[in-house]
């Protein structure tokens, strides 16, 4: 049974994407079609790692954090070394993100304090004068 093959713009359509950002994917090593004069024709292994690539943007990846993670499932080496690199990218960004948080809960409560401190003074300064 012969695999299934996509155009550019079938993965396009279906992942709501231009095709510029597929080509980009591919020049950055994402993806890697094959040729038939200048159509692109992409397989079920491109379709597959370009929506793992999305998701791993969805979790704030880089691209080259995700290169190197879908060719370690290239290689014929060792699942857990995979999946130790793996672990090690999702917890330094997961660390990352959480510092973040914390920055912008302080942020949240600062604004929360200047807004008080704003209302007070808008309402002494409409405040009707005693006369």
């Amino acid at each position: 049974m012969p695999s299934q093959t996509f155009t550019i713009g079938e993965l396009a359509k279906e992942f709501d994407l231009t095709t510029r950002a597929i080509r980009f994917y591919e020049d950055v090593g994402l993806l890697t079609p094959q040729r038939a004069g200048l159509q692109r024709i992409y397989t079920s292994r491109d379709r597959t790692r370009l929506t793992l690539t999305l998701r791993a943007k969805r979790l704030g990846l880089k691209l080259t954090e995700v290169k190197e993670i879908l060719d370690m499932y290239d290689s014929p080496r060792d699942t857990a070394v995979q999946l130790q690199r793996f672990l090690g990218v999702l917890g330094s960004h997961r660390e990352q993100l959480e510092a973040q948080l914390v920055e912008l809960q302080a942020n949240i409560v600062e604004i929360r304090a200047q807004e008080k401190q704003a209302r007070a003074a808008l309402a002494r300064a409409t405040r009707p004068k005693a006369r």
